[in-house]
Order: structure tokens, then sequence, then C-alpha cells
């Protein structure tokens, strides 16, 4: 599924262009949702996490946004107890290289902003590849709106003010225990 929020003709002040691979289809439905009725430009498209490392620069190069989102499902499993082995998780290693790949395209986080990750990610792996943001720091069940809610206060904020993880948390869910990052120039003029 592609779709491209902003056909309703309203016009926002923001330069902000998401770029959303989601691996699940309803929350990539409800992404999209979201996005338009905040007026944003986004292109959101369902991408099972396991192709999102393969699909990712090409969708840099055609859409050329400013914000990449990566997420979908992820978990940490049964048999695995260590914390900081990638193997103990189900899609970690796919948003890490998303990002990876998408750092090797643009290797400014100023230029693009990138927030990845998913319910119990390997979040220091995530960050390691050079994310803004990530998702569950303590190993939790994050919101599915978390994610976007972070996209969508990046795009809405001023070119000269830096979005921090304190600015976000009174719109966050998961709080600091899902989500934890670096911080973002924001995208409006």
């Amino acid at each position: 599924m592609i779709t491209e929020a902003f056909k309703n003709g309203k016009r926002s002040r923001s330069n902000a262009i998401i770029l959303h691979l989601d691996g699940d289809k309803k929350y990539s439905k409800r992404a999209f949702n979201y996005y338009n009725n905040m007026n944003l430009k986004a292109i959101v498209e369902t991408i099972p996490e396991n192709r999102q490392p393969s699909e990712v620069v090409k969708l840099l190069e055609k859409y050329k946004p400013n914000i990449l989102v990566t997420t979908g499902h992820d978990m940490m499993l049964k048999k695995g107890q260590d914390l900081y082995k990638i193997e103990n998780y189900k899609n970690s290693k796919y948003f890490a290289e998303t990002v990876k790949n998408a750092r090797k395209w643009q290797k400014s986080s100023e230029k693009l902003v990138i927030i990845a990750g998913a319910c119990e990610s390997f979040y220091e792996a995530i960050m390691l590849e050079g994310a803004n943001f990530a998702m569950s720091p303590a190993r939790i069940m994050v919101e599915y709106r978390d994610p976007v809610i972070i996209a969508t206060e990046i795009a809405n904020a001023d070119s000269n003010r830096t979005i921090r993880l304190d600015d976000l948390l009174p719109y966050l869910k998961s709080n600091y225990n899902g989500v934890g990052g670096n911080g973002a120039k924001g995208k409006k003029n």
C-alpha cells in the first residue's frame, strides 16, 4: 500500500516531507490518516520489516523526505535472555539496518530525521546506527502513535528550534521507557 497524505488541498507551513515505512497495514492506514488530518505531506508505505532495509534507499531517492519513520512490530524472543544481542529480537536487526542504510544516503541527522523501532526493540542498536529517536529503551510495549506524533511535532516545529524528548513527553503515551533519543531540528519555516 502506498498512500500520500496532503491530498485534501490544505496548505501546511511545514517544509517536512515524511516517509513512513510500517510493517503493519492497519497501522499504516492509521498513520496516513493522522498525517492527513495534520495537513502534512507524508508518504506511507506498508513494507514488512525484513524488506525495509532493502527498500529504504530507493524510496529516499524517490521522495526526498527530511523525516523518515521506520516501524512495525518487534519483540524480544523468549529463547533469548541477553538484552544486548540483536539476534534476541524479532525485527530490531531490520530497523537498525534500515537506519544504517538511510544514514549512508544522508549522513546529517539535521537534514534527515530518523525515528525507528517498535515494541520491545533493541533501542541502543537502532540509536547506534544513527536514529534521532528510537523506540523502547526499557523493552516495553509502545503506543503505535508515538513515532507518528514525534514526526508530526518535528514537522510542525520552527526550523530554528530543536525538539528534545522532554518537549515530546506530554504528547507521548510511552514516556521515557518507550521512547528515547537525541533530538531533532524542526522543519517549519
